[in-house]
């Protein structure tokens, strides 16, 4: 039987997969490697991409989880702040319900910081994330 590249390299990570000894050298993938015909150099710039995804992944992960957090903080501000306003309107004036108009405002508001925070495509999310990368510390 014969197998093209794709069908081949799904064998071999169901096969690693499978094997799940935990951790697998260097040496053992550069063999590997050697073995299936793919060369040093090749090896090197595919661990190099696989190096620079990684960190981008993590950088991402630590992006949108402060961004979920600016919005719990929005939404503790705002629970706070309209139900302070609900109760002094209950007090003051029952029979008119003025804190109606923030609480929708704010909910708005509120709102579309939520579509926001739980966005990860897009041209605005790439354009975020680029200004929030910006300003990490360099190594």
């Amino acid at each position: 039987m014969t197998y093209n590249s794709d069908e081949m390299q799904r064998i071999l990570q169901i096969a690693f997969a499978r094997k799940q000894q935990g951790e697998v050298s260097r040496e053992q993938i550069i063999e590997i490697a050697s073995e299936l015909g793919v060369s040093a150099a090749s090896l090197q710039a595919a661990e190099q991409e696989w190096l620079i995804q990684e960190v981008e992944g993590k950088k991402r992960q630590m992006f949108n989880a402060q961004r979920r957090r600016e919005l719990k903080s929005h939404v503790v501000s705002f629970i706070g702040v309209n139900g302070f306003l609900i109760l002094l309107n209950l007090f003051t004036s029952p029979s008119y319900f003025w804190a109606i108009f923030p609480l929708l405002a704010w909910g708005l508001g509120l709102f579309l910081h939520c579509m926001k925070a739980y966005k990860t495509t897009g041209e605005s999310y790439e354009h975020d994330f680029q200004e929030w990368c910006k300003g990490l510390p360099k190594k």
